[in-house]
């Protein structure tokens, strides 16, 4: 099966790709930073949680101005995003009490970053700057005490780091690499299934990586702990922000040297080789058990259609 046109063009991976300059050099200006909040051409995305706030209409509008923002309820934390052709971007963090009383009101709209993504709620412009500030203002949320000596932190570098003033130990956000990966034996390779998954799905196998470990040795440990299979050669394919709630989807194709699944059912619900004719008409929909992989937003759909597309040819040498 030589590269396969069936599929149409490539559709666009979720919360990569972002047209945003980070201007990072920013970041410990004040001066600049108080500027940029008032430049004419500034834009605020509001979120609470998990939920982000829309303008509702044929096409929803996540950009308010500061002043808007602001009027939606106490801004917990202001993060300076980068610059979009010069124009600031900022996420405002504000509480859940807040959040609910924004959810009666007619003129707004609470949705959450999956359900963007999958339905196209916004511009895909505005996807991944959404996906940077609701990871940030996530970690923000979750760390505002210091781990070394539970004193109240502060808010420093436009919300990219949290000082301690007892103890003046400096906090930065975490993004907790996963390796995603497909183990390919031939014309064959295998997909388990969670048990958070719709009954149809499956998907690639993944799991964090561990302290001390290579990108390499992770995809061999969790293949061989979730379905018993022995892999040598590992390919790196892409990767994918995922801020649910901050981790980098490391994606990969692995060799795999042996056949006999063995499922770790602490770990996932099945798994199970498929063959890359069973496998395209999964990712088109077409299945006569109704199976599916996931949908384009997530890298595992991208990871599964280059094996159909390019076979053998991705594990070489």
């Amino acid at each position: 099966m030589s590269k396969d046109r069936d599929f149409g063009s490539l559709p666009r991976q979720a919360y990569s790709g972002s047209l945003l300059e980070r201007a990072a050099a920013f970041r410990g200006d004040d001066v600049k930073l108080a500027a940029l909040l008032q430049h004419a051409r500034a834009g605020v995305y509001v979120i609470g949680g998990e939920s982000i706030v829309l303008k509702p209409g044929a096409a929803p509008d996540p950009l308010f101005s500061p002043d808007e923002a602001r009027a939606l309820g106490a801004v917990r934390e202001t993060v300076f995003l980068g610059l979009l052709h010069d124009a600031p971007r900022f996420g405002f963090g504000i509480d859940a009490a807040a959040i609910e009383a924004l959810k009666a009101r007619a003129d707004l709209k609470l949705i959450d970053l999956r359900t963007i993504a999958v339905q196209g709620e916004v511009d895909t412009t505005h996807v991944p700057p959404l996906a940077e500030a609701k990871a940030i203002l996530g970690w923000h949320a979750r760390h505002r005490f210091c781990p070394n000596c539970g004193a109240g932190t502060v808010l420093v570098q436009a919300g990219w780091r949290r000082d301690c003033p007892v103890c003046k130990a400096e906090h930065f956000p975490r993004t907790d690499p996963v390796v995603i990966m497909l183990p390919i034996k031939g014309d064959r390779c295998v997909l388990g299934r969670s048990p958070r998954f719709p009954p149809t799905m499956w998907s690639c196998l993944a799991g964090f990586c561990e302290p001390g470990e290579s990108i390499e040795e992770a995809v061999r440990r969790e293949v061989a702990e979730e379905v018993g299979v022995t892999c040598a050669q590992v390919e790196y394919f892409a990767s994918q922000p995922w801020p649910f709630p901050s981790s980098l989807m490391i994606g990969c194709h692995a060799q795999a040297v042996s056949d006999e699944i063995v499922i770790d059912k602490s770990e996932i619900e099945d798994a199970r080789w498929f063959d890359r004719a069973e496998l395209k008409s999964m990712l088109l929909r077409q299945h006569p058990q109704e199976l599916s992989t996931p949908p384009p937003i997530a890298i595992a759909h991208h990871i599964i259609r280059d094996f159909v597309e390019h076979g053998g040819d991705l594990l070489v040498g």
